[in-house]
């Protein structure tokens, strides 16, 4: 078991930090089923506070902040970041399970890279002349200013929180605006040690709050209080339907990134071996526990055998462990109830006569484990049309690309897809028949900070990233000077 670092447990509110008067929450460590800590839990009051002190920045200090200035400080960030890698990879694997070399390799270095990429906006963020018919017979001189949209909420899924927290955070600081974070329940511990760094590097005081908590609790009353002009959430589609309707008070924008069913289509002409690689790691990757999880696999049926053989041998390859040992390359789920869920739809796959390949199983012992698990079926299996949110797949098979096209669409999903072929046609046309926000061809799940991010259909509405991410982080204002 490696070192732990102190762990921060406050509210960060308005630059202090303090506890709620709301109580407290406790995390545990998903691999031994062990509380880690009581962590504040903030309740209507100390969010209504917080709003308060982001309005007031946002319209004092903040907006008074050089552009340029901005960037500087999202690079001072990422510098900071950078020096306690280890200490927040080894706060996300803690308590919510995630292979250190995950955290550390990927979810780190993802937050690191969205802030400078962000920073690099810091001065850049232009309005447009706009040619036009003058007014009355006079020259108009008519353009466009983007501003920030306000105050905004950052409400962070679980399964990878400071990656996640970098696409709203990075975007929304850069456009001016001032963000109040609340992080996953069961997930919140690296994050409250970004809010050390982020006092630490000096931003004012109320830029960026940190207000851990019940989603119930502090994200409703976030999604409903009128001081709050945006809501970015990731999670369940239940959740995200909820804060659309809590949004409706004030008309708030929101972001919403709803999680996806994401086909990996393997073409006969595909290299069957990279193939059946990147697959797996879009079936297992993090437990499962992936927004963009490949989990409804489509195969040609001529090579059908030969990637069952494959995924069959990289799942029985897996071993399981605690997130914390050089050996283990599958940590556990996050906490009972998840376990139970994907555990449930094992069962419901067998029910609905799906043959499990491999896996399935729970190891004895403490934490909360799942076997990496695969099935055969059809795509009209719930196992094929819900999220399950663990490492259980399905594979299906078809005949022609047509056939492909039809199944990997006929989903309430589209948040990402997978194209595996040595047809270059091939790879542009499918791609573009896709209903999805993001197609990958021979490589499961590429991005970065500047690919626009996010769904259609049930897994969300609006984009992260990119210049996509500014948008959607300013309004636009028009101003004629009749001259």
């Amino acid at each position: 078991m490696t070192n732990i670092p102190q762990l921060t447990t406050d509210l960060f509110l308005g630059g202090h930090w303090m506890g709620s008067s709301a109580g407290t929450l406790t995390t545990y460590n998903p691999a031994t089923a062990e509380a880690i800590t009581d962590i504040a839990a903030a309740g209507e009051a100390d969010v209504d506070q917080a709003v308060r002190a982001a309005t007031a920045v946002l319209h004092g200090e903040w907006a008074a902040t050089a552009p340029s200035m901005r960037g500087v400080l999202l690079n001072k960030l990422a510098d900071l970041v950078e020096r306690d890698a280890q200490i927040l990879g080894t706060l996300e694997s803690l308590d919510m399970g995630a292979l250190l070399s995950v955290t550390q390799g990927f979810f780190v270095p993802d937050l690191i890279a969205t802030l400078r990429y962000y920073a690099g906006w810091a001065d850049k963020i232009n309005g447009h002349t706009l040619p036009n018919n003058g007014y009355m017979g006079q020259s108009v001189l008519s353009y466009t200013i983007r501003e920030p949209v306000g105050v905004i909420a950052a409400i962070v899924s679980w399964n990878s929180p400071l990656m996640v927290l970098g696409w709203k955070l990075a975007p929304a600081l850069v456009s001016g605006n001032t963000v109040i974070v609340k992080p996953a329940e069961a997930a919140s511990l690296s994050i409250l040690h970004l809010g050390k760094l982020i006092e630490e590097a000096q931003f004012p005081a109320g830029v960026v709050q940190v207000l851990p908590g019940r989603g119930s609790v502090a994200g409703e009353a976030l999604a409903k209080h009128p001081g709050v002009h945006k809501v970015s959430f990731t999670g369940s589609v239940e959740v995200g339907r909820r804060i659309l309707r809590n949004s409706a008070g004030n008309l708030k924008r929101t972001t919403l990134e709803l999680g996806g069913k994401s086909p990996q289509i393997i073409f006969g002409d595909a290299d069957i071996e990279a193939a059946v690689m990147g697959t797996a790691a879009g079936l297992f990757l993090n437990s499962g526990q992936v927004c963009a999880a490949g989990t409804r696999v489509f195969v040609h049926r001529s090579v059908l055998d030969t990637v069952l053989d494959g995924l069959r041998a990289a799942a029985s390859a897996q071993v399981l462990g605690s997130p914390f040992e050089e050996t283990t390359t599958m940590g556990p789920l996050v906490n009972s109830a998840q376990k139970e869920r994907v555990l449930g739809y094992v069962t419901k796959g067998s029910a609905e006569g799906a043959t499990l390949v491999t896996g399935g199983g729970s190891p004895e012992g403490t934490g909360h484990f799942v076997e990496p698990t695969l099935f055969t079926g059809t795509n009209d299996m719930a196992i094929a049309r819900e999220e399950i949110f663990g490492p259980v797949g399905i594979v299906v098979p078809f005949d022609d690309d047509a056939e492909a096209v039809a199944q990997a669409n006929n989903s309430d999903y589209g948040l990402a897809a997978t194209v595996w072929t040595g047809d270059v046609s091939r790879a542009h046309e499918v791609a573009a028949k896709l209903q999805a926000g993001a197609v990958g061809v021979n490589g499961w799940a590429p991005g970065g900070p500047q690919m626009p991010w996010g769904g259609v259909k049930s897994s969300g509405l609006g984009r992260e990233l990119g210049y996509e991410g500014i948008l959607a982080d300013t309004e636009v204002k028009t101003v004629s000077v009749i001259v």
